[in-house]
């Protein structure tokens, strides 16, 4: 992706390592991922595995599968340490610009509008892509879309996906 905006609580500090560098943090629901995991490794060990195919899901092990484990094939299982916290809805009054390149770490600090975090991200130079930067109407629609990819090679040129998308 590139540049998302999460919702996150008024108080929100990201969490950083034992170095104060921001420690990567996914986006989406542990609780999701972690059913998703365990429904797939229940599956895998009855001999199946998902499938792209919407009116069956699982289908047969490959024959290069059958020796497999489960976190082989899929990955380890999903740890809550590596996750944003699951807040209520109530709860997730401000937002926060992140890169989510990786797993995801702020770029901004937290806001409680639109406009006050896109004049904070032109202002301060931050990082459309690389060493990119936005103006502000290019980070306000990307703020409003909710989230940007990292560039875009088009006729134009390779440009930052803000400015693209813009």
């Amino acid at each position: 992706m590139g540049r998302e905006v999460r919702r996150v609580t008024k108080d929100w500090n990201h969490p950083k390592d034992e170095n104060g560098n921001y420690k990567p943090l996914l986006g989406y629901s542990f609780t999701e991922r972690l059913k998703e995991w365990e429904e797939g490794n229940e599956q895998w060990n009855k001999g199946f595995r998902s499938s792209w195919d919407d009116k069956n899901p699982w289908k047969p092990k490959e024959a290069d599968e059958l020796e497999m484990t489960f976190e082989e094939w899929y990955g380890g299982k999903p740890e809550i340490e590596d996750y944003m916290p699951e807040w209520t809805e109530e709860e997730k009054t401000h937002i926060q610009m992140y890169e989510d390149t990786s797993e995801g770490t702020p770029i901004s600090p937290v806001f409680d509008n639109a406009e006050e975090m896109a004049k904070w991200l032109s202002d301060n130079g931050a990082s459309s892509f690389g060493s990119s930067t936005a103006a502000y109407e290019q980070w306000l629609a990307t703020i409003n879309r909710g989230w940007s990819p990292s560039m875009v090679a088009d006729s134009n040129g390779l440009r930052s996906g803000v400015e693209a998308l813009s």
